[in-house]
């Protein structure tokens, strides 16, 4: 259960505040662990003002508009703390982004200056802040500017003004800019740190982009309870394994990707725990199979827990480790105290502290809430009788044939039980008889026999799923196409992909 420190530091104004409340209880733990580097909770806050000091220097002020396009690194975390420091605003760019995406987020944010690693994976970032007329760019992978912080002004008081900027994936559009605070940013954070039940002796590891939404709630939840986490540059089997066991990571995750890459590497040695010390997944960003839940549980031996969560909300429900394993597989947890769910028409409505407060273009804020205040998510679902929120689908993933609603998502969780199915996309596609059919793309495991349409049926009309909704289409591909953050599965791409065909 959350401790009294916790929620007191969880009551801090801004991310400053809560930085040097945890440096001031635990000064010489661990918060950051990467390699053979280690990162207490005061050389967090000591190298943060040194860094902001350097920023300051450079130019930037409160208020100042700062993006930066960094790995998962220390470094990243630093710059991010120092930025917080200064109350500067902050544009996170996901590493994996390029030209189109990075020139549209800096001149929609109009950041000031952009922090970029130089050439990562293959990649020069310096050279592209060039070809798209980025503003003041300056390296910062493995050093940052530093200073004396005798020089920086006060730290910033308030918690509600907007200091930071992420952006959506803009896969079928230019991204949209998600304006938060740090207020909005500790709620959810703090939302996920109740739920898990963690202690100052566990280990966490963050093995996404630090870039992501999913990076300050993580870090929230490390400055509340004071442990660490492992940091992953890149996360890939089995080469990340090293680093779980090295440092004896408790508590791992990610998205639902992720526990599906631990379970086919736990499969290989089935017999030997594949992270001796690990007792706890965790993660969120996409649909969660019961079938695959159960699946970790049982072969992995460990707890599951999946939780909710949007760029916009970063934390609106988590499942928790005492919850019922059914209400672990089947629902993706409960909201926390000050996190209102309403459902109309069986779509997902939310209204927080966590919320945030609207987009960079007013248009789009005024599109995306109602008139009660309440985020509409385009996600549909309902509510349980114990507060457990189910999620079905999303309005787009409503496939309508012959004039019939279909869900996708219950076809997906179906096909998941099959042996012989790896991950599943279900789609619909434009039909002229019936305005679309539904169309299954699925990823074998290795060495598996080819599936046949018939076969995906037949185990769907034994699963008891109804005539209509059984799939008239079967692709079967090497592997479905993800994004780069949390390997979700972009299903416009196979939309794309397999429109113009005929079955």
């Amino acid at each position: 259960m959350p401790t009294d420190t916790a929620h007191e530091l969880g009551a801090s104004r801004t991310f400053w505040e809560l930085v040097e409340r945890r440096a001031a209880l635990t000064p010489d733990r661990p918060v950051l662990l990467q390699d053979d580097r280690t990162l207490t909770f005061e050389e967090l806050r000591a190298g943060a003002e040194r860094t902001a000091a350097g920023l300051h220097a450079m130019g930037v002020r409160p208020g100042t508009v700062v993006a930066w396009q960094l790995p998962t690194r220390i470094e990243t975390v630093l710059l991010a703390m120092a930025l917080t420091r200064l109350g500067a605003i902050q544009s996170p760019v996901i590493p994996f982004y390029r030209d189109r995406e990075v020139s549209f987020a800096l001149k929609a944010s109009q950041a000031a200056f952009f922090a970029v690693p130089g050439i990562w994976r293959d990649f020069d970032h310096t050279a592209m802040a060039e070809r798209i007329a980025a503003p003041h760019t300056f390296e910062a992978y493995d050093a940052l500017p530093t200073g004396d912080p005798t020089c920086l002004p006060a730290p910033p008081s308030s918690g509600t003004d907007v200091r930071w900027i992420y952006w959506t994936s803009g896969t079928t559009s230019d991204p949209k800019g998600v304006l938060h605070t740090d207020r909005s940013l500790i709620a959810g954070g703090s939302c996920l740190a109740h739920a898990l039940h963690l202690s100052a002796s566990d280990i966490g590891s963050i093995a996404f982009p630090f870039a992501h939404i999913g990076g300050p709630d993580y870090l929230v939840m490390l400055l509340l309870y004071g442990f660490p986490a492992v940091l992953f540059e890149q996360f890939a089997l089995p080469d990340a394994l090293e680093g779980y066991r090295k440092h004896g990571v408790t508590v791992a995750g990610g998205s639902t990707a992720f526990y599906s890459m631990f379970l086919a590497e736990q499969r290989k040695q089935p017999h030997t725990r594949l992270i001796p010390t690990l007792r706890l997944l965790a993660g969120g960003g996409a649909p969660k199979p019961p079938e695959l839940h159960h699946a970790v549980v049982r072969e992995m031996g460990v707890r599951l827990t999946h939780g909710y969560g949007m760029t916009e909300v970063p934390m609106i429900t988590m499942g928790s480790p005492d919850d019922t394993e059914e209400n672990l597989a089947t629902t993706e947890g409960k909201p926390p105290p000050g996190m209102e769910i309403r459902v109309t028409d069986n779509e997902i409505r939310l209204r927080g502290e966590a919320v945030c407060t609207g987009y960079l273009d007013p248009a789009q804020t005024a599109e995306a809430f109602d008139d009660d205040g309440f985020l509409i998510t385009g996600d549909l679902g309902h509510l349980t009788p114990t507060g457990h929120l189910v999620l079905t689908g999303r309005l787009k993933d409503v496939i309508i044939r012959k004039g019939e609603n279909i869900s996708a998502k219950e076809i997906e969780d179906l096909l998941h039980g099959h042996p012989a199915v790896a991950d599943v996309a279900v789609i619909g596609l434009p039909d002229a008889e019936r305005g679309e059919r539904v169309c299954a793309v699925i990823e074998q495991p290795p060495g598996s026999r080819p599936l046949t349409l018939e076969a995906v049926t037949a185990h769907l009309r034994a699963e008891g799923l109804s005539v209509h909704k059984l799939p008239e289409q079967l692709e079967v591909v090497d592997a479905l196409p993800r994004n780069e953050t949390l390997r979700k599965v972009l299903k416009y791409r196979l939309r794309e992909r397999y429109s113009g065909t005929v079955k």
